[in-house]
């Protein structure tokens, strides 16, 4: 092994997911396994589906699947559509486009809503599609509250006032993968008939758990589609068995973990979390309004209001190489930051900033960072870190 190989000292991950995993989880999850048909079992999985049900904000049925994100995104579809029907899907970035992909390919057609990568949903644009589809054809609305790609945050209650505007039925679809413990969210009073959520975000657990809230609309409609499914079924799991719960073996490691990952959001409080990321997603801004300065970098959500407080994403311009950017953190400096996806591949680096964090973390990667832009010899406003320090200096009072 050469010598330069050789690190010390942690590695900070910002990446936009997974994100750091608190020891409390980790040690949570550091056990035998048990008899999942047993009675401990039977105890913690009624305690889990009963306490999700918050994270949601709803007091509807969540579903938990052995998942990512995107198998939740096929159980939110396949229970509620059938094929031949049709969605209105407002774009957003990459996940809103892998979104109505996946829809494409289960036979439902997509009406996409087109959009410039860099701003939120127009709800006025949601309402006129909707008072316009004068048959109703349009099923369901599916938003995505944060993209993780072009770290946009939408609008999702004005989405629901532009659909009742419209006089209009569709379903209200709400991918909250990116923004589930991170910001508000609010199922029920918002009029979200599904919610989809998964683990490895603001929840701080490892990938593998996907979510699937909804409203008692969307279970009638699973009750009329066609849509071909079995494991993602949610019939088949409202069953008295509970077993079937989670349509076989349940991973039980990581329901040992997210009972500590909800433990820890009910500590914390919601207000308190919601702050905290707010706080951190500012000092983040901070540097990068500094950095901006020179005119080679700049912030990808054009409206400052539309700003993640889960992840930012940062352009570079035209002659400068966004992953380079990545790889100086990586392999100088031990960050790990996301990559640009889909049309800003290798055109943006992305800072995530959700999950379990602290001042001094997000300062050292904004150090970090700062410093791998002059490794990269990318023009930049120098003082960006120490922009994000004077904000949270001013803001440690209020905190």
């Amino acid at each position: 092994m050469k010598s330069n190989s050789v690190k010390r000292g942690r590695n900070f991950l910002h990446t936009p997911g997974p994100t750091n995993i608190p020891d409390r989880i980790l040690n949570a999850m550091h056990r035998p396994a048990i008899d999942f048909s047993g009675p401990d079992f039977l105890e913690l999985a009624i305690e889990i589906f009963r306490d999700i049900k918050p994270i949601f904000r709803t007091e509807g049925r969540v579903f938990i699947y052995t998942s990512s994100g995107h198998g939740a995104w096929e159980a939110a579809l396949a229970n509620v559509l059938s094929p031949g029907d049709k969605v209105l899907v407002p774009e957003t970035g990459q996940f809103s486009a892998s979104w109505t992909d996946m829809a494409r390919t289960l036979s439902i057609e997509a009406d996409y809503l087109t959009n410039d990568w860099r701003h939120g949903i127009d709800p006025d644009e949601v309402e006129q599609k909707l008072r316009d589809d004068k048959q109703h054809a349009i099923k369901a609305v599916l938003t995505v509250q944060t993209d993780t790609g072009t770290s946009i945050t939408s609008d999702i209650p004005a989405v629901r006032r532009a659909i009742d505007a419209a006089n209009h039925p569709a379903l209200l679809m709400v991918d909250t993968i990116a923004s589930l413990g991170t910001i508000d969210f609010r199922m029920d009073d918002w009029g979200v008939d599904v919610a989809v959520g998964a683990s490895q975000k603001g929840l701080m657990l490892p990938p593998g758990l996907g979510f699937t809230a909804t409203s008692e609309k969307a279970l009638r409609a699973a009750e009329a589609c066609t849509m071909p499914r079995n494991y993602w079924d949610w019939r088949n799991r409202q069953d008295d068995a509970h077993y079937r719960w989670f349509c076989g073996t349940a991973p039980e490691h990581l329901i040992f973990g997210l009972r500590e990952a909800i433990n820890m959001v009910m500590e914390e409080g919601f207000d308190r979390i919601f702050a905290r990321h707010a706080r951190l997603a500012g000092a983040v801004r901070k540097a990068v309004g500094v950095w901006a300065e020179a005119g080679a970098i700049d912030f990808n959500a054009a409206v400052e209001a539309e700003r993640s407080n889960s992840v930012t994403t940062i352009r570079v311009a035209d002659g400068y190489d966004g992953d380079a950017v990545r790889a100086a953190c990586r392999d100088n400096f031990q960050i790990a930051l996301g990559g640009g996806l889909g049309q800003l591949q290798g055109r943006a680096f992305r800072i995530g900033h959700m999950g379990d964090l602290n001042e001094p973390m997000i300062l050292g990667c904004l150090a970090g960072v700062e410093a791998a832009l002059q490794v990269c010899g990318i023009p930049h406003g120098r003082g960006g870190a120490q922009s994000a320090i004077d904000h949270l200096a001013a803001t440690a009072a209020s905190a």
